[in-house]
């Protein structure tokens, strides 16, 4: 699976990019997959090689809560859109990831229905996690409180055949593999049981866990997945800018460097799940942040609209999601502000990284530090080869990227 190697993300949550409606009562009337095609060589011109989609099943309202694995969200389009959307990508040689949502389902997920009405005696013989002394008769059990959200019995044949279908049928259609939704919350051998089965016959398909906190080279080794998204990276990265601390993201690099010998980590700066880094850091402590992201080791991914310097709260409450999970318009000319400064700024980040593809597996060893000033070199892993980042923090966030003679090969703009 050499091309992990140079792959480059774009994470996009198709719901919420299309201007889908999420909700009873949402005015929206939504674009479909072909709006998301339509932006492919804006993809392609960041330098980006990736696409990294969030939900696309059918489902109830966020994408999250899923009634058919096997179905394309009717808010997205049919199985003719998201082919012509494939088949695009193919073309322009963009690898295309899907989203499996499967700790949980919706609580009207049909076989959940079904098997509610019927529970077997033996636990082992339910595909859901269910409640059978629930007041009321048998309930599901739900995920990490979410009323509408049902959980898997996990150590069921019935869920394992399911989920491995799922998975082997959307690789048969040609997509290239897997982001794991909560795969914290599921346990690792249900993964390394399905896990080998694949890539006996997908040899080249990736597989990535979703993983907030703990062990994360453990969970990778017992999980038999190839990489899980490095959080601990996210909150250093943003926390470091925000706090004028350096020290707390130098303490992460040695922690960071630990994962790199057992792993190939998943980092971002921005996902569906957190508040826009922009909101966070202002545009200049964002663009700080990806430079950061672009020039360290594992395989970065982009949140869409970040390019733009899109603002967006998560707030904990229902809905509180929608603010960062952004409409894009018709075309980048629509963009206005800050935006397309800094998606300048940042392809040529992106344009740094394509040439030194070792970066993947750089190490990263800090020269020089303060609370507000840092000088850290990535060098080439078992090679000679590297680059200097010099961070500072007094008065506004600014990077440098030096290549080995000392020459300037990217400066961040203000913007």
């Amino acid at each position: 699976m050499a091309w992990i190697d140079h792959a480059l993300w774009w994470h996009v949550y198709p719901l919420g990019f299309t201007d889908a409606p999420i909700r009873e009562g949402d005015s929206r009337t939504g674009r479909g997959f072909d709006h998301l095609t339509s932006w492919l060589d804006y993809v392609q011109e960041l330098g980006l090689n990736g696409i990294a989609l969030g939900p696309i099943f059918a489902s109830k309202t966020h994408g999250y809560d899923t009634l058919d694995y096997l179905r394309i969200d009717p808010r997205l389009g049919d199985d003719a859109a998201f082919d012509r959307f494939l088949a695009a990508c193919k073309k322009r040689g963009i690898r295309v990831l899907l989203d499996g949502v499967f700790s949980h389902v919706s609580t009207d997920f049909a076989p959940l229905r079904r098997e509610l009405e019927n529970p077997a005696a033996d636990a082992s013989g339910r595909e859901f996690d269910i409640d059978m002394h629930a007041e009321g008769g048998p309930a599901p059990r739900v995920w990490e409180g979410h009323g509408e959200l049902a959980r898997f019995h996990h150590e069921s044949a019935a869920a394992h055949e399911r989920i491995a279908h799922v998975m082997r049928s959307w690789l048969e259609r040609g997509i290239d593999g897997w982001r794991l939704d909560a795969a914290y919350s599921v346990p690792p051998s249900f993964w390394s049981d399905i896990i080998p089965g694949l890539r006996r016959d997908f040899p080249e398909a990736f597989f990535f866990a979703e993983i907030i906190h703990g062990d994360y080279a453990a969970f990778v080794k017992n999980a038999g997945v190839d990489s899980a998204t490095e959080y601990e990276l996210w909150k250093a990265i943003y926390s470091s800018i925000e706090q004028k601390n350096l020290f707390e993201l130098e303490w992460t690099l040695g922690r960071h460097n630990g994962f790199l010998d057992h792993f190939l980590p998943l980092t971002f700066v921005g996902n569906h799940d957190t508040s826009r880094i922009a909101s966070v850091l202002g545009a200049d402590g964002a663009l700080t942040a990806h430079a950061i992201l672009y020039t360290l080791g594992g395989t970065p991914a982009l949140y869409y609209g970040d390019e733009q310097a899109f603002r967006g709260i998560k707030e904990e409450r229902v809905g509180g999601d929608d603010d960062v999970r952004q409409a894009f318009p018709d075309s980048p000319s629509d963009f206005f502000g800050e935006g397309p400064a800094m998606r300048e700024a940042i392809a040529g980040l992106i344009g740094v990284r394509r040439d030194a593809p070792w970066l993947v597996t750089s190490r990263t060893e800090v020269l020089d530090i303060a609370n507000e000033k840092m000088t850290y070199r990535a060098h080439e892993n078992g090679g000679e080869r590297f680059l200097d980042v010099e961070i500072t923090l007094e008065n506004s966030p600014h990077a440098t990227i030096r290549e080995a003679g000392g020459d300037v090969l990217w400066s961040q703009p203000q913007l």
